[in-house]
């Protein structure tokens, strides 16, 4: 068996095309161009790249794009004095502040602060609140793992009465992408630091999604047979063929696994493009929740 590859590429640009229809269709009627504000504190190169590539995505589709850049030694006052002036703008329709922030800067506290109509990334307690909620919608669902969601749902893959088994509880893909698998029906592990025979959990499921950020950890005889397998992992490896001197691989060992499984996504081109599909689309319905 060799597994279906799962082009998130190709599935993301899909997303994002119907996106920018949308976004011309509004414009075109004289509404208002739906935009998303950054901001960046300090000078990390990672999150300066991962910032200019939203605003290039913002561009792309038609969107509005505003870049708010503090510098590293940026107050917590300053920060949170930002954040309360984009949720007063009524021109930003979505906040998203990039993490990492430097240490002095309590992350949890300026992620509080906005506005949960403006939650693009979807990670205020209000909205994580009613994810978890049978019977209650968020506003906005976490870019990445609902990525994870629809590249399964686009390939076909049967979530409801499924085996899933998550790799890693983060706030950020983990636990949200479990909630999500969850609301689906499927009935779902969380594997951790501390699972016992992690291997033979994995062996049970029919889904698995690895967002655990240890290099290509889950093996191919791990995998079940058939099974759907999400790799949301970047690592990188030294690889002498490359320019860089590194490739990037993910959280499973791809090569193995690709033939045991039935789906698989590689990495690079599978989770990665999905997440600023999802942010652009989230942003679009940020501005139509805001005009009523």
């Amino acid at each position: 068996m060799t597994a279906q590859i799962i082009d998130g590429k190709v599935i993301a640009q899909q997303l994002r095309e119907e996106t920018a229809a949308k976004v011309a269709a509004r414009v075109a009627a004289g509404k208002s161009q739906p935009t998303l504000a950054t901001v960046l504190v300090g000078d990390r190169p990672d999150s300066a790249a991962y910032v200019a590539s939203k605003g290039k995505a913002c561009r792309e589709l038609g969107m509005g794009s505003v870049s708010e850049h503090l510098a590293a030694d940026a107050t917590q006052e300053e920060v949170e004095a930002l954040v309360r002036k984009l949720n007063a703008d009524p021109n930003v329709h979505g906040i998203l502040v990039q993490l990492p922030m430097p240490a002095q800067i309590d992350e949890e506290r300026v992620l509080s602060l906005i506005s949960v109509e403006k939650d693009v990334d979807g990670f205020s307690p209000l909205n994580i609140g009613r994810l978890a909620q049978k019977g209650r919608e968020p506003l906005f669902v976490p870019c990445t793992p609902n990525g994870c969601i629809y590249l399964l749902e686009k390939s076909g893959v049967k979530i409801e009465g499924a085996n899933a088994v998550v790799l890693g509880r983060s706030n950020i893909v983990g636990m949200p992408a479990a909630l999500l698998l969850i609301g689906r029906n499927a009935t779902v592990t969380i594997v951790h630091s501390r699972t016992k025979n992690i291997a033979d959990v994995i062996r049970q499921a029919d889904i698995v999604i690895a967002a655990i950020g240890k290099t290509e950890f889950v093996r191919g005889d791990w995998i079940k047979p058939g099974a759907a397998v999400i790799d949301v992992g970047i690592n990188a490896v030294p690889d002498a063929t490359k320019k860089s001197g590194q490739r990037l691989v993910g959280d499973v060992n791809f090569e193995e696994a690709k033939e045991v499984a039935g789906f698989i996504t590689p990495v690079p081109g599978g989770v990665g493009p999905m997440t600023i599909a999802m942010l652009m689309a989230n942003t679009l319905r940020a501005a139509e929740i805001q005009e009523g």
